[in-house]
């Protein structure tokens, strides 16, 4: 039985222990860095196998699989533990406890595959060379990102990581497939965040009035002109306002206009360039009317970078594991994820796990509140990810 054919075995006699487990984090979800319980419960699992979680961050940890001469090489694997601040609409009987917090990003099924990696890898470490970090890492759904943290806090270091692999759910395609894309993959992701202060009064005298809700319309729209008639069109970039808060009424224009939107962009040097400009728009257009305006532009996480040496091999051993069909190309994807920190860092290959099932009705996208997953998905992930594992330890990057 080659490699492949007893990790399948593998996952297979795993495969109840993954859908209790997920299902048990499904259904205690807890918000970024809030994680507490989360992490007990993962310490707990881990202790099973004889590994006790090293804590790296107050909710964020790793263990190391040690093959033989473990010193030789070391790559990581990474899950994260959190979830979202929405109100679960599922009728499961594993559906969130914690009312108005679900894990609506499939967080619990990367956490759920990396434990059953752990397991597979756990059984198969006398066969392999080198070090196998799993990370379990918190708060990657709000800023700072708590890959940055765990990165300062040393997680790639002693010894030093070589390379890293992590998956992210991918609704999109069908559960047993995987999907891979070599370079830039995800968008950076900064906030924005704007107050217009004008002068409120009755609905009925405009005139005697600085309209604050008219100068906020006027910014939105010509904000749009940022994306469409600045940025060069071989670049691709997103700005959208999503939420707007005037608390005035029918008969009464307020005095302050709250706005919050997110930019997203591929190249850094446009990036700085375009948090300048959103930030005089706002602020030009206000002194036009009369009225001032705070505008900042926060941050957020770095573009995602697939390195290409490692995501070829990646994907290469995908197909040996999952069949050529199995395995898609992707395109460019405009949200943000942390993980873009660690491949800032050093080489890294963040792939997709499919897991729509359209006859049981598993179609929704994730950060809706109808999110759900087939479970055969979690056999893939937990499969292919120590199967990369084991092959990525083998292969040396230029």
């Amino acid at each position: 039985m080659n490699l492949s054919e007893r990790i399948k075995q593998l996952a297979e006699q795993y495969f109840d222990y993954m859908v209790a487990t997920r299902r048990h984090l499904h259904s205690h979800p807890e918000l970024s860095f809030e994680e507490y319980e989360t992490t007990k419960f993962i310490a707990s699992k881990l202790k099973e196998n004889g590994y006790d979680l090293q804590a790296i961050t107050e909710t964020g940890g790793f263990i190391d699989i040690k093959g033989n001469n473990p010193a030789s090489k070391v790559i990581a694997l990474r899950g994260d533990i959190d979830a979202l601040p929405i109100f679960e609409k599922n009728t499961t009987d594993y559906k969130s406890q914690n009312e108005g917090v679900m894990h609506a990003c499939g967080h619990d099924v990367h956490t759920t595959c990396l434990l059953g990696a752990i397991r597979i890898l756990d059984e198969l470490k006398d066969e392999f060379e080198g070090t196998i970090r799993c990370i379990f890492q918190p708060g990657e759904e709000r800023l700072p990102g708590g890959a940055s943290i765990m990165i300062k806090n040393g997680v790639l270091q002693d010894p030093k990581v070589e390379k890293i692999l992590g998956q992210h759910v991918m609704p999109l395609i069908d559960a047993g497939k995987v999907g891979f894309r070599s370079g830039l993959y995800m968008a950076s992701a900064d906030e924005i965040h704007i107050k217009v202060i004008g002068k409120g009064g009755h609905g009925a005298h405009p005139h005697q009035n600085i309209d604050p809700v008219m100068v906020a319309a006027q910014i939105i729209t010509q904000l749009q002109t940022i994306p469409s008639r600045r940025a060069k069109p071989s670049i691709p970039t997103v700005l959208s306002i999503g939420k707007v808060i005037a608390n005035g009424a029918t008969n009464v224009i307020p005095d302050e206009v709250h706005m919050e939107g997110t930019f997203r962009t591929y190249d850094e040097e446009w990036r700085a360039s375009a948090h300048t400009l959103i930030e005089k728009m706002c602020n030009d257009i206000a002194e036009a009317h009369g009225a001032k305006c705070e505008a900042e532009v926060r941050k957020g996480y770095p573009f995602l970078m697939n390195n290409e040496d490692l995501t070829a091999s990646a994907r290469k051993w995908a197909v040996e594991y999952l069949g050529e069909e199995n395995v898609e190309d992707l395109e460019l994807w405009p949200a943000g994820e942390d993980f873009a920190y660690f491949s800032q860092e050093i080489p890294a290959c963040f792939y997709r796990l499919g897991t729509r099932d359209e006859a049981e009705g598993k179609t929704s996208m994730v950060h809706t509140p109808t999110f759900d997953i087939d479970e055969k998905s979690l056999k893939v992930g937990s499969g292919l990810m120590a199967f990369l594992a084991i092959q990525e330890l083998k292969n040396q990057l230029p």
